[in-house]
């Protein structure tokens, strides 16, 4: 993409969260290109991002926008301080008794073509898992065959007694109704899995599958809008939000059924500082209540707020 827009010789080069979803050598590779193309070119930049630590020492000014596109900091030169993103961990209160295991398990997208494995790992009630690792190492990929979206191409996952409740013992064999109290999952891109007409919609559709009354259902939606910042655009049409927006969206819509087990992939992606903090306290509310959440994530500052235990691909599996 970047070689794209330079190959019209531009004299600004505008880049919108370019950095997103990249693992720390991408971001680092990224940045060094631009930097390059800058000081070969001459080239205006401007880089939109909620985190500006990575281009610090190349950016003259920094302006930071409020709400409703107010302005509230403009200020030049090179800083060395960003934005606050830490949190504080949470109490995680951890079991003994893992509610999902993976055993000897490989993962493919394709079947037949294993990209991880073999993995052996448990997912604990109120912890926070985090998967790391570099792109295409197989993250996604594993979170999606722990929440029963893709079936293993070896080994097994395997559901404790606890969380299936009567349902088979491998997720993949469970229909969409015992999903969804059981293992909610939040895609790495929101639009995949966006299927209403408002955001209201969206997050009763889990609920509405459960047939839970209407009173039940305006109770859950009512709380997960305010607690998601997202009340204001309840009639709006999800596709018409931003991305840090639908993300939360796609938070809210899985948070709907109460499910045991959350596998959330880039939970953090295009939040701005506050929403961050925000979407820290709602992850670690959850684990405190001794839900499991597995974050797929490339954002370490998440799992050192939560005090994740980390599990790297292509080191331990």
């Amino acid at each position: 993409a970047l070689a794209g827009a330079l190959a019209m010789q531009p004299g600004l080069l505008l880049l919108d969260e370019p950095t997103a979803n990249l693992d720390p050598a991408g971001v680092i590779e990224v940045r060094d290109a631009v930097a390059r193309v800058v000081e070969a070119t001459g080239a205006t930049l401007i880089v939109v991002e909620h985190r500006a630590d990575v281009w610090r020492d190349m950016i003259d000014r920094e302006v930071r926008l409020g709400a409703a596109g107010t302005t509230t900091a403009d200020f030049g030169g090179t800083r060395s301080a960003g934005p606050e993103t830490s949190g504080s961990a949470a109490e995680m209160p951890y079991a003994s008794a893992p509610l999902l295991e993976a055993r000897g398990l490989t993962v493919a997208r394709v079947r037949g073509r294993v990209v991880a494995g073999p993995i052996d790992l448990a997912v604990m009630p109120g912890e926070v898992l985090g998967i790391t690792g570099a792109n295409g190492s197989g993250k996604s990929t594993l979170g999606r065959t722990l929440a029963g979206l893709l079936p293993p191409a070896g080994g097994a996952v395997v559901a404790s007694d606890e969380l299936r409740g009567g349902a088979k013992a491998d997720p993949i064999r469970w229909t969409s109704a015992q999903l969804l109290t059981r293992i909610g999952t939040v895609l790495q891109s929101p639009d995949h899995q966006l299927l209403a007409k408002t955001v209201r919609d969206e997050i009763e559709v889990g609920p509405r599958a459960l047939q839970l009354s209407e009173g039940e259902i305006g109770r859950r939606t009512d709380d997960l809008l305010e607690r998601l910042r997202l009340d204001h655009l309840a009639a709006a049409h999800p596709h018409t939000l931003s991305g840090g927006e639908k993300r939360r969206l796609t938070v809210g819509a899985m948070l709907a059924t109460r499910p045991r087990v959350c596998v959330l992939d880039e939970p953090t992606f295009g939040q701005d500082p506050q929403t961050w903090r925000e979407m820290v306290a709602i992850m670690s509310a959850l684990a405190a209540d001794g839900i499991a959440i597995v974050a797929i994530t490339h954002d370490l500052g998440l799992l050192h707020a939560l005090g994740a235990r980390e599990f790297r691909m292509g080191v331990s599996g």
